[in-house]
C-alpha cells in the first residue's frame, strides 16, 4: 500500500481515498492475507479513517497452550488531527507527563498517512488478550505415569528424565 500524501487528498473526488487491501502485513504473522479496505478522508483540520477487513491467526490457548486458528475481523474508524507542530520531536524529553486530553493522533497537514501502518496497529489492537481454543477449556491434563497411578503433567517429563539420568547423592 502506498503512502497517501494529505494535501493531495484535498483535491481527490469527495476528499476521499479508498483503497482496497489483500496482502499479508509485514510484522503480523497471518495464516492468509488481510483482506478488506481502508478509506480515508480528510474534513479540513483531521482526517477520518475507516477500516474493515479479516485474516487469520494462529493462537496459542493461554490453558493448554494447543495451537488453534482464530478469525480475526476489523471494522474500525479513528479521527487523526492535522497539526502543523505534529512529529517534531526536537527538544522532547525523554520522559514527560502528559494529560489525557493530549492522547491524540496528530499528522502534520503536509506530511504523509501510511495505510498499511495504521492497518497493522488496528489488527495488532483487534488480537484477543485472553486466548482461549474454548470456552470450556479444561487446562493441561495430567496423565496417569506408566509406573504408577500417580497423575503426572507432562511439561515436567523432561525434567523426570534428567533427574532419573543424574547419579543419586
Amino acid at each position: 500500500m502506498d503512502a497517501i500524501f494529505i494535501p493531495q487528498l484535498t483535491k481527490a473526488p469527495e476528499r476521499t481515498e479508498e483503497i482496497q487491501v489483500q496482502e499479508f502485513l509485514p510484522g503480523l504473522e497471518t495464516l492468509t492475507p488481510v483482506r478488506g479496505f481502508v478509506r480515508v478522508q480528510h474534513q479540513g483540520n483531521f482526517l477520518q479513517v475507516f477500516g474493515q477487513a479479516e485474516t487469520i491467526i494462529t493462537c496459542t490457548c493461554n490453558r493448554c497452550l494447543q495451537q488453534y486458528n482464530q478469525r480475526l475481523a476489523l471494522n474500525t474508524q479513528e479521527i487523526i488531527w492535522l497539526d502543523e507542530t505534529a512529529n517534531q520531536a526536537e527538544d522532547l524529553p525523554l520522559e514527560r507527563e502528559v494529560a489525557v486530553e493530549d492522547l491524540l493522533e496528530t499528522l502534520s497537514p503536509e506530511g504523509y498517512f501510511y495505510p498499511s501502518e495504521w492497518l497493522y496497529e488496528q489488527m495488532c489492537l483487534a488480537i484477543p488478550q485472553r486466548q482461549l481454543c474454548d470456552r470450556k477449556c479444561p487446562g493441561i491434563k495430567p496423565v496417569a505415569a506408566s509406573n504408577s497411578d500417580e497423575l503426572v503433567d507432562r511439561r515436567w517429563s523432561s525434567l523426570e528424565n534428567l533427574k532419573k539420568q543424574l547419579p543419586e547423592s
